[in-house]
């Protein structure tokens, strides 16, 4: 049995309404944006060039947005990067689980991995249903998994339904000497679909600091003890799913939520209203009230 047969994962869809948006406002305290063109630091592992018309905040105002869309946060998270307009954004998580092998690069079974998918979003659903959180399905891949070996990124995008509407993510590892970059897209299916070349654009600015690239990997560094198929179907927590540390479904649940995210269609318009104005805001000594 192939080693993704036993991997399994949630696809979680982020709940916002414009009630969620009012109630919530408030949560997000003081959270700091810096306005390109600036290079920012994502925690003391990379770096991101924020270019004219993005704004961008660390971990610390990242996790307030995150908690403010109704994810649970764990530490992870180190940076959250938006054009001004605010039609979709991009959010980084780092996980130190250590050096992932890229011996599976040649070897990256697509149906496979969707098959694990959709096991894993239904069995997800389950949990979803009794929160009264909608289900959902996977449609199918919007992009394969890919990985090139020159860069050491790992990109993916899966498209899903909620409630009748288009779900969509769109996915990046970038692999380290000590673990896991997570870049995840998010916004409108269709707006995010036309803003891959920005995206590509801006990653193309991204970079780990010295000491922390995968060619600088050294012998008796942390090995992840998953590789790249399990990055795809769920990260860490799959990859121990795979050594038989099996928790219970809520447990994995909760990592799961943080592993892969995909928004619903009243992302862009959300964040148009609530974020707008804020983002467009030259004045880099400005913060949210």
């Amino acid at each position: 049995m192939q080693n993704h047969k036993l991997l399994f994962s949630a696809v979680c869809a982020f709940a916002l309404t414009t009630s969620t948006f009012a109630a919530e406002k408030s949560s997000l305290g003081k959270a700091d944006f810096l306005h390109g063109p600036i290079k920012a630091k994502l925690g003391g592992i990379a770096e991101i060039q924020v270019p004219e018309g993005y704004s961008f905040t660390g971990a610390e105002g990242t996790k307030k947005l995150m908690e403010m869309m109704g994810n649970t946060v764990d530490g992870t998270e180190l940076g959250f990067l938006a054009p001004t307009n605010a039609n979709w954004f991009v959010i980084f998580e780092f996980d130190a689980s250590g050096y992932v092998k890229d011996d599976e690069k040649d070897k990256l079974d697509a149906d496979g991995i969707l098959a694990s998918i959709r096991r894993g979003t239904e069995e997800a659903n389950k949990a979803r249903k009794k929160m009264g959180i909608a289900p959902v399905t996977v449609v199918g891949w919007e992009q394969p998994p890919k990985y090139n070996p020159e860069t050491h990124n790992l990109e993916w995008a899966i498209r899903g339904e909620s409630e009748g509407e288009p779900v969509v993510n769109y996915n990046t590892r970038v692999l380290g000497r000590k673990g896991v970059m997570a870049v995840t897209v998010v916004g409108d299916p269709a707006e995010v679909k036309t803003a891959m070349p920005d995206f590509n654009q801006l990653m193309a600015g991204y970079s780990f600091q010295s000491g922390q690239t995968y060619a600088e990997f050294k012998p008796g560094d942390k090995v992840a003890k998953y590789g790249l198929a399990a990055l795809v179907v769920g990260g860490a927590a799959v990859g121990a799913a795979k050594l038989g540390l099996f928790a219970t479904l809520a447990v994995f649940l909760k990592k799961a939520w943080k592993l892969v995210i995909v928004a619903v269609v009243a992302v862009a318009a959300m964040f148009k209203k609530l974020f707008g104005r804020l983002l467009g805001n030259r004045d880099r000594s400005d913060t949210f009230q």
